[in-house]
């Protein structure tokens, strides 16, 4: 018989059949507690393919789970069927209405929604705190809400219309009225019953109260069961309970949700209080007040923030049991924030705070409470003890008995000496979250686990009749417990649903409908200890959009789940899957990471996986490897002009042979022998060399530091410099000897250590040479180069470690924004242009200056909403094309749509690779410069 992977070919392009172990092993992660390894992941792109998925499950008797953006924290997302992966495709998002709706598909990311929506004013209802990261499949599966949308707003109350797909292959849009009729006349089995399970419902007072009171408070927990009893058509009905329904009834191929007004006007103030009781019980009068958010701390949360940056030092000073209540007022005017404001004041007044309430407008002072508020769950995770997993849990209370509960729960954590544990969440809905850290390496890991677990579900559903799950939908952590929360009517209500929708339990099984009584404890994500960067990762995802070969291999939340699972067949002793990973993991995990270190950006917990991919890059090179590198550092000289040359004499073959033929030549070379880089049509000639000019001020000197990248394949990039110089009157040296240096980062990315430092250190003695002794300042005109030379100071000796300190290394962007636009006569200026930042940029904070250029240079300067990193990775792009056509597709996308008057960046080789994609000609934004000034 034919493998499953190739009878997955018949339905799917091979290249959107993942059944390699290492692709099986780097889907078995989601953001939860949970490990499951699929049999296969499949990646379809049209509703068609979907339905072909449906056939093939149900002919295979193979279950499915969809999978979005794997944010979700219940274990909804992982699965030892096949896994099907959305979030490659499916990325449409469509304001209409002037903004008033939004057309989604499953794979945006929420915060590209509010995006789109930005410019009306209106962004989406529901507001998880991995909005970042979390897209709208998951968000609508798992009817998402967050801190400031209450009830009301969640995903459940602001959806329009949904298009959706079932088990059976039929495909609905509620959006059609004609697909009313259709429902009731393809689909009639399933209208009926929905229909009688409405009237079961209807015929039932206790159960329709119960339902009345369960979603009068946040509750995931289960089905949508107000769907029964909020709509009548048993399409409307169907619709609204796939809506939190965790991919278990149907395929959201699409919805259009009513969006909400973005209040733009904001004041916000930290209420400290003596103890959890005293806080809580001020909730009501602050809900009265208006406030958007209310969000409360206890004391051990606040504990696990004090000593970050920024944070008042009040945090220290407070008393054991202290809580805060962050309190934030929005409006759509200054002028209704004020009245609102004035309004709370006396309610302010009566309450019991330790500290006088300071309400700040500040965006600064602002951002630094809800760092505190938000660096809760980072901190805690980025602390725990090796080999645990970070559980954060979510739940309902009473809002009233919001105080006694928290209380409860501390008492629980000292009884299981859960000493880290912390509880913070939406005080307005009652909805609390906590964190632990917690180990499930051993059986008694496990059954310590399991007593405490059930002992918190008691206490929440017999104590206070609250909600297991307010946010993070029922998953495999409560789905035992539904019946219990909800009660025998409603428990059997629900598994009729599944059962009418689907009857072979083939989408998503053991998910809401389960007869297993120990799921939350079954096939638990053991975390061994491998090494820093892997052991302190939480599996968020929160790093993988921003990866520029998420779309090509791994992204680094998959990069380090492959690297636990090597570890963990390390440890059962399974050599021949363990060197099968391996294996491919040096193309996938190593070859193909870019190294750029933006997942670090988006890292609640600090994780460059650039630095680990150096590190094994490093342990992974022999000593004939190190010693070549370290000869190519000593005479980069030579290499630098064999360089020059080999450039000058690929472009004289294209001329004579045709402009492709390096192309063509270099392509077939590497199918030989793979250490040949591509030739790329973007390559530019080396640029002649460059002559001191004589003009220019004295007294505005400046050191011209071009990057070997600029000197080898940058064209006239020196001369463009000079010319702005000179227009901007600023006398520029260029140093002698500049040949055969370079920041040395074409040696750090690949983790040539000893290569690496003695190239930065002979560039910095050069440079103290040629700075006279660093009273020139120096500027580079690469803006990574400059990240690169400005984190070299621990690979320095003593001497030009001191050295280093009294330099003044500037970046060209910093250099065009400060510098010469304030001297430059700008008479030029440009219509519409647009910028490819590169990851640099965004690392040292250089985003607002290149803002400041464009609004100086054009009437229109646009930055891609998903402008990435473009995989170029300095010289990787060519030996791995692939990797950048990959990285720069969706924001060559994006740019294709505007026509405009310029294209620009900071670095030549970021420059080569969107010009590649964009199929326009990116060039240096002193190009610009020069083009616009007189």
């Amino acid at each position: 018989m034919d493998s499953l992977e190739t009878r997955l070919h018949t339905i799917l392009p091979k290249q959107r059949v993942k059944a390699r172990l290492i692709d099986r092993y780097a889907y078995a992660s989601d953001a939860s507690h949970f490990y499951l390894l699929p049999k296969a992941v499949v990646q379809p792109i049209s509703i068609e393919e979907v339905k072909k998925i449906f056939e093939f499950s149900h002919r295979e008797n193979i279950h499915i789970t969809f999978r979005a953006g794997g944010t979700s924290l219940s274990g909804q997302g992982v699965t030892d069927g096949i896994l099907v992966d959305l979030s490659n495709y499916w990325r449409k998002v469509a304001p209409e209405n002037n903004g008033e709706t939004v057309r989604v598909e499953p794979s945006v990311i929420g915060a590209n929604v509010n995006h789109a929506l930005k410019r009306f004013g209106r962004k989406i209802g529901p507001d998880p705190a991995s909005i970042n990261a979390a897209m709208m499949g998951g968000i609508l599966s798992n009817n998402s809400s967050g801190m400031c949308c209450g009830v009301i707003q969640n995903s459940y109350h602001t959806l329009r219309s949904m298009t959706f797909v079932l088990p059976n292959g039929m495909v609905f849009n509620s959006e059609l009225p004609e697909d009313y009729i259709r429902f009731e006349s393809e689909a009639n089995d399933i209208a009926e019953e929905l229909r009688a399970l409405r009237n079961e419902i209807l015929n039932n007072p206790p159960l329709v109260e119960r339902i009345r009171k369960k979603y009068k408070q946040k509750n995931t927990v289960g089905y949508c069961m107000n769907a029964f009893i909020d709509y009548e058509h048993p399409l409307d009905i169907l619709t609204h309970v796939i809506i939190g329904g965790e991919g278990t009834l149907a395929f959201i191929a699409e919805a259009v949700l009513n969006t909400v007004p973005d209040l733009p006007y904001k004041m916000t103030a930290m209420l400290y209080f003596e103890n959890p009781e005293i806080a809580c019980s001020a909730i009501y009068d602050l809900k009265s007040t208006g406030a958007e958010a209310l969000e409360f701390m206890d004391r051990a949360s606040l504990r696990s923030v004090e000593d970050m940056p920024g944070v008042p030092a009040l945090l220290k000073e407070l008393p054991s049991r202290a809580s805060a209540i962050l309190c934030e007022f929005q409006e759509t005017t200054q002028a209704k924030l004020l009245e609102k404001y004035e309004k709370a004041k006396p309610v302010f007044a009566t309450l019991p705070l330790l500290t006088e309430p300071n309400f700040t407008q500040d965006t600064q002072e602002q951002a630094v409470m809800w760092k505190i508020r938000k660096g809760m769950y980072p901190s805690v995770a980025g602390m725990r003890v090796r080999g645990t997993s970070a559980l954060m849990e979510d739940f309902t209370f009473p809002v009233e008995r919001l105080g006694e509960a928290v209380v409860d729960v501390q008492r629980l954590f000292e009884k299981y000496h859960y000493e880290n544990g912390i509880i913070f969440g939406h005080a307005k809905d009652g909805n609390l979250h906590f964190v632990i850290s917690q180990s499930f390496f051993s059986k008694e890991d496990i059954d310590h686990y399991e007593k405490f677990n059930d002992e918190l579900f008691d206490l929440i559903l017999n104590k206070y009749d609250g909600a297991l799950k307010a946010e993070h939908s029922s998953g495999r952590a409560v789905s035992a417990f539904i019946e219990k929360e909800w009660g025998t009517d409603a428990w059997h209500i629900m598994k009729r649903l599944k059962k009418i929708i689907d009857p072979a339990n083939l989408l998503n099984p053991g998910i809401i409908i389960t007869e297993d009584k120990f799921t939350h404890i079954h096939n638990l994500k053991v975390m061994p200890v491998v090494e820093e960067e892997v052991d302190k990762c939480i599996e968020c995802g929160f790093c993988e959009h921003i990866c520029p070969s998420r779309d090509l291999t791994l992204t680094p939340r998959r990069r380090i789940g492959v690297r636990r699972a090597i570890k963990r067949l390390e440890l059962a002793g399974d050599n021949t899957t363990r060197r099968a990973l391996l294996k491919d993991y040096d193309y996938d995990g190593i070859a193909t990471c870019a190294v750029d270190g933006m997942c670090a950006t988006n890292c609640p917990v600090d994780i460059n996986t650039g630095d680990l991919v150096k590190r094994l890059r490093r342990e992974n090179h022999s000593s004939f490897q190190k010693k070549l590198a370290l000869w190519g550092a000593k005479h980069f000289n030579f290499f630098e002009g064999a360089a020059r040359l080999a450039l000058r004499t690929g472009f004289l073959l294209n001329r004579v042979a045709g402009k492709n033929f390096m192309k063509k030549i270099t392509a077939t070379t590497k199918r030989i022998l793979p250490v040949v880089p591509v030739w790329s049509n973007q390559l530019r000639m080396p640029g002649k060399k460059i002559v001191n000019p004589e003009s220019g001020n004295e007294s505005q000197q400046v050191i011209y530091f071009s990057s070997c990248v600029s000197r080898m394949m940058g064209g006239e990039a020196g001369n463009v410099f000079l010319s702005v110089c000179q227009k901007a009157n600023i006398k520029v040296i260029v140093p002698p000897d500049i040949k055969g240096t370079c920041c040395g980062q074409v040696f750090s990315s690949k983790g040539y250590v000893d290569a690496y430092r003695l190239m930065t250190n002979r560039t910095i003695e050069k440079l103290w040479v040629s700075s006279l002794n660093g009273k020139i300042p120096i500027i580079l005109d690469v803006t990574s180069c400059t990240q690169t030379i400005r984190s070299c100071r621990s690979y320095l000796t003593n001497e030009n470690k001191n050295r280093f300190d009294k330099m003044n290394i500037i970046d060209v962007i910093d250099f065009a924004a400060e510098k010469l636009l304030p001297q430059l006569t700008i008479t030029r200026p440009k219509d519409k242009i647009v910028f490819h930042p590169v990851c640099s940029v965004y690392k040292i904070g250089l985003l607002p200056k290149l803002q400041v250029i464009g609004k100086a240079c054009a009437k229109q300067a646009d930055i891609p909403a998903f402008t990435r990193c473009c995989g170029m990775a300095g010289d990787k792009g060519f030996y791995y094309p692939q990797l950048t056509a990959s990285a720069t597709r969706i924001e060559s996308d994006e740019v294709k749509q505007t026509s405009y008057d310029g294209y620009y960046s900071s670095s030549a080789t970021c420059e080569m690779a969107l010009s590649e994609a964009v199929g326009k000609n990116y060039e240096s934004i002193l190009k610009l410069l020069d083009e616009v000034a007189e």
